[in-house]
């Protein structure tokens, strides 16, 4: 049955989301479960790499190595958050043909919607200041190269986006898949050789009951800020949109979000994986010296000393983290800069050549990047306190990324009758925003009267 509330509201957005690679994978008319989940797969895994990025590694490293285990709870209530967020941001992107910028946009008056265009731009500058930095600070560690140096190549990310993009998107979802591959095994093989206490491990999974100090505070929201980050919505609105399929039938359009619901929530559990093995690391190996690792530098160094890690410590492991976290930094650096097209184009629809409208994006996230590396030159530790609060900033940020995705997913209007969240799903949604905002609230109090 054609779906005429679609057909009225594709009218509504500017053109398609990420229009190069909008409905262009096509997917087989086959009821085959495996072979329909392989076809939508891959959508999920760009998603799912902005919450292993670099801004993850201290946060969760970090955590664990000031916190023990306790953290692990928070890792896991915000990995389900992300769940039910990516659930609606694909159902959204799907049913209306809209991505979340663009409906945005289209639900808000003009002087909101370019407010809510600068926030979000700001929140993928703070995670580009987790991801280069971390991309040039695996340089430096591998090769050498001066930290200042690493943050101009990465600019260069952008070259490599654009050929990819040539070759199609696929190539793109089997690049960043193996990337995270990549980092899995890495850190599953550390973790091993930590040897943690594995009831412990599944303890700390538990939510306790208790109050957090305001540094345990800021390391938690620092850590749902890494995890539930706000421009993946935006990202993940855009790219559920890539596959062909009849998109006037409601039951192609059911099984396109069924199966894409599938592929995000395997990616993000793939996720939730890596930061508990970064959080289980940061525990098992450097529980009690948290306050000298700060950064990736010493975190790098510590691998390899055994006053430190233990008679487990080696060059190697130094080595396999370091190169993790390069492919980290290159994974997260492609979705961030395809998350600053959707932001533009879906908010102010700016419409210039895709090469040109990549560049100045990119550029966009990097200047701030690189003054910031600039005005720290080699104090690697102010640096990666930035990347901690701008986790935190993220966390702050969630919100208002939240709400109008919440509020369209659950409006009978935007959505239809069919797609529009149930009662169950949309209060889940709203109790998430609320109890998050309240957190930042209490959060912000506490960064004032700290520095009061």
């Amino acid at each position: 049955m054609e779906n005429e509330q679609t057909k009225k509201l594709v009218s509504y957005a500017n053109g398609p989301s990420l229009e190069e690679i909008n409905g262009t994978v096509a997917v087989p008319q086959t009821g085959n479960f495996w072979k329909n989940l392989v076809s939508f797969s891959g959508p999920g895994a760009l998603v799912a790499v902005g919450y292993m990025d670099p801004g993850n590694w201290i946060t969760s490293i970090g955590g664990g190595a000031k916190y023990g285990y306790l953290l692990l709870s928070v890792i896991l209530i915000s990995s389900l958050i992300a769940m039910l967020l990516q659930y609606m941001a694909a159902k959204l992107g799907i049913v209306t043909h809209m991505d979340l910028a663009q409906a945005t946009r289209k639900y808000t008056g003009k002087k909101l919607g370019i407010a809510l265009w600068i926030v979000t731009e700001l929140a993928i500058m703070a995670t580009d200041i987790a991801e280069v930095i971390g991309g040039a600070i695996a340089l430096n560690l591998l090769f050498g190269i001066p930290l200042l140096i690493g943050v101009i190549l990465t600019i260069f990310d952008v070259l490599l986006l654009l050929v990819l993009t040539r070759l199609g998107f696929r190539k793109i979802e089997a690049i960043v898949m193996t990337l995270i591959l990549v980092i899995l095994v890495v850190f599953l093989y550390e973790v091993m050789i930590a040897q943690p206490s594995i009831p412990d491990v599944f303890k700390g999974l538990i939510p306790q009951k208790q109050v957090l100090h305001p540094g345990e505070l800021t390391m938690a929201l620092g850590i749902v800020g890494a995890t539930v980050m706000p421009h993946n919505l935006y990202l993940g609105s855009s790219i559920s949109q890539s596959r062909k399929y009849d998109r006037t039938d409601d039951e192609n359009i059911a099984k396109a979000l069924r199966f894409s619901t599938w592929d995000s929530n395997i990616q993000l559990s793939a996720a939730f994986f890596v930061n508990c093995l970064l959080l289980i690391l940061g525990s098992a190996m450097f529980f009690g010296h948290g306050d000298e690792l700060g950064t990736f530098s010493a975190l790098y160094n510590a691998l390899q000393d055994s006053t430190i890690a233990g008679a487990v410590a080696s060059p190697l492991l130094s080595t396999l983290f370091a190169v993790a976290l390069l492919a980290s930094g290159q994974n997260s650096t492609i979705t961030g800069t395809l998350t600053g097209q959707v932001v533009m184009e879906g908010f102010i629809n700016m419409k210039i050549p895709t090469w040109a409208r990549r560049i100045i994006t990119r550029g966009l996230s990097v200047v701030p990047v690189l003054l910031c590396t600039i005005y720290f030159g080699a104090n690697e530790q102010a640096l990666d306190n930035l990347l901690i609060y701008s986790q935190v900033f993220l966390s702050l940020a969630l919100p208002i990324s939240m709400i109008p995705l919440v509020y369209f997913t659950s409006s009978e209007k935007i959505m239809g009758k069919r797609f529009k969240n149930t009662k169950l799903v949309a209060g889940l949604g709203w109790g998430c925003t609320i109890v998050l905002t309240l957190l930042n609230i209490e959060l912000i109090i506490e960064t004032v009267t700290h520095f009061l």
